[in-house]
């Protein structure tokens, strides 16, 4: 496994911090880490709140990534609460390809961090409405 994907597991942990900020709000139950084409490493965690107006971890670090001027993604990490990785939901995915539309398919996410196992957004977002 590339050693970036250490890097990138390890920047995720690190701000995983699971909390209740209110009665309507908790975040940090998940965490993420991207890493952008010029490589440098941003991070998020969720934010979930009971109107449904929260953030999933990716998108939240997709979000830093751009407020500094960056739009361009490489790899993608999300950290479970049980040290597992997954793959992103549909709304993270849908914001990875319209920012990156027509070259959105190599971007490497990271699905079983315990066996290396890594997946390329093309192959998990067949037939997108953007290409």
């Amino acid at each position: 496994m590339e050693k970036i994907w250490t890097e990138l597991y390890e920047a995720a942990k690190a701000v995983m911090n699971e909390r209740r900020i209110s009665e309507y709000v908790t975040c940090g139950e998940v965490s993420a880490a991207v890493l952008s084409k010029s490589g440098n490493v941003y991070t998020g965690v969720c934010i979930d709140t009971c109107s449904g107006l929260g953030v999933c971890a990716e998108r939240n670090a997709i979000f830093h990534m751009i407020t500094n001027g960056e739009h361009e993604i490489d790899k993608v990490l999300a950290l479970m609460p049980d040290g597992s990785c997954g793959a992103p939901c549909g709304a993270c995915r849908e914001l990875m390809v319209q920012l990156m539309a027509g070259h959105y398919a190599d971007v490497e996410i990271m699905v079983d961090y315990s066996a290396g196992r890594t997946v390329k957004l093309g192959e998990i977002t067949p037939e997108w409405w953007i290409r």
